[in-house]
This record gives C-alpha cells, sequence and structure tokens, in this order.
C-alpha cells in the first residue's frame, strides 16, 4: 500500500515515517505542498492520501478538491491539529473519507489509514456526533432566520465587510454588527468564517 503524507512539517514527517514503517504493507511517499502532491499523486497514484489542512501553497481543503477532481476514487485522510468538527465537516465535503487530529493516539493513525484504504470512513465517534448535531442545528438556523438576517448572510458569503452591508442594505454599522452576532449564537459559530462555512454547505445562501 502507497501511503502520500502531505505536510510540510519535517518534524511531522519524520513520525508518520517512524509509525508506517512498522506496518509491513505500508510504504510512505511524501510531498511538503499540494503542488508536489498533485505531481506525486499523478505519477505514483497512491492508494491513500494523509493531507495536512495547512499547506504553504493552498489549503488542503483545496487540495482535496483538486485531487477528487481528476481521481474520484481516491482515498482521502485529512490530517490536522485542529479537533475543530467545522474543519472535520469541511474536509468530508471536499471528498475526504476521514479526519484525524494529530493530537490523537498515534497507534490509532494506521488504523485510520487501513480503514480508508478499504474504502470505508475514519472518524471519530465524537466528531462523527458533533458534525451531525452541528448539520441538525445549521438546519434549523436556516429556517429561522429573518429577511435582514438573510440578507446580511448572502452579502458576507459575497466578502463584503459589515460597513459595506450597512452601505449596501441602507442601517447602521451598529445593527449589521448586533445582525451578525444574532447569526453567529443561531448557528453557533465563533467566528464569521465559521458562520459563512455553515450557510454555504447548508445552501442557505
Amino acid at each position: 500500500m502507497k501511503v502520500l503524507i502531505v505536510d510540510d512539517h519535517p518534524i511531522v514527517l519524520s513520525g508518520c515515517r517512524a509509525l508506517l514503517a512498522e506496518a509491513d504493507d505500508m510504504e510512505m511517499i511524501e510531498a511538503r505542498d499540494a503542488a508536489t502532491a498533485q505531481e506525486v499523486h499523478a505519477a505514483q497514484m497512491p492508494d491513500v492520501l494523509v493531507i495536512d489542512i495547512n499547506l504553504p501553497d493552498v489549503s488542503g481543503f483545496e487540495l482535496a478538491r483538486r485531487i477528487v477532481v481528476r481521481d474520484p476514487s481516491a482515498r482521502i485522510l485529512m490530517f490536522s491539529m485542529n479537533d475543530d468538527s467545522m474543519f472535520a465537516a469541511q474536509a468530508i465535503e471536499c471528498g475526504a473519507r476521514g479526519y484525524f487530529c494529530k493530537s490523537d493516539d498515534p497507534q490509532e493513525f494506521i488504523g485510520a489509514i487501513r480503514a480508508v484504504y478499504r474504502g470505508g470512513h475514519s472518524l471519530a465517534p465524537e466528531m462523527a456526533q458533533k458534525i451531525a448535531f452541528l448539520r441538525v442545528g445549521a438546519g434549523e438556523a436556516g429556517a429561522s432566520l429573518t429577511q435582514r438576517e438573510r440578507e446580511v448572510l448572502r452579502l458576507l458569503a459575497k466578502g463584503k465587510s459589515m460597513s459595506e452591508i450597512a452601505a449596501l442594505i441602507n442601517v447602521s454599522y451598529k445593527t449589521v454588527a448586533m445582525t451578525c452576532a444574532s447569526l453567529r449564537t443561531k448557528f453557533s459559530a465563533r467566528t464569521p468564517m465559521q458562520l459563512i462555512r455553515i450557510a454555504v454547505e447548508q445552501k442557505i445562501v
């Protein structure tokens, strides 16, 4: 089994190399950025790709999308220090078959790779539950939005700042700020980017 590890941290690559060396059926190949990963994928067609979210050129999410467009059968395991369910949900949306936190038990890493290789999925039960609740909550929140909240959310998704939104819908900056705060509460989003991501995933905007 060829496993392509895409990560730009030498220490992480060294740790992965040591772990995979314990598995007799795994051969590790590596890339440190998305551009190299795409070249290696095309040339060697690895059985599993383990992709870090934070890469120096484009995000791991974008790399996963590009790989899946080229090879819909690609088996991808997303790899990150972040245990936020929003990131895991986005990884699955991008075509990954699993999500593994670098802070998890290293011995479970091999099991996650094997699960993805067999065509299954690898997601910690707690993370899967969080994603399920996240989607349910987003759906309920979308149904309860006011007309102004929908408009503000739509403009946020277009990249408009709160000042620009205030001018476009002819209200004060404070009103837009309060509307954004209300939206984050309804969607349980900690940041504007999380808010937009949920709204886009749920096709609310």
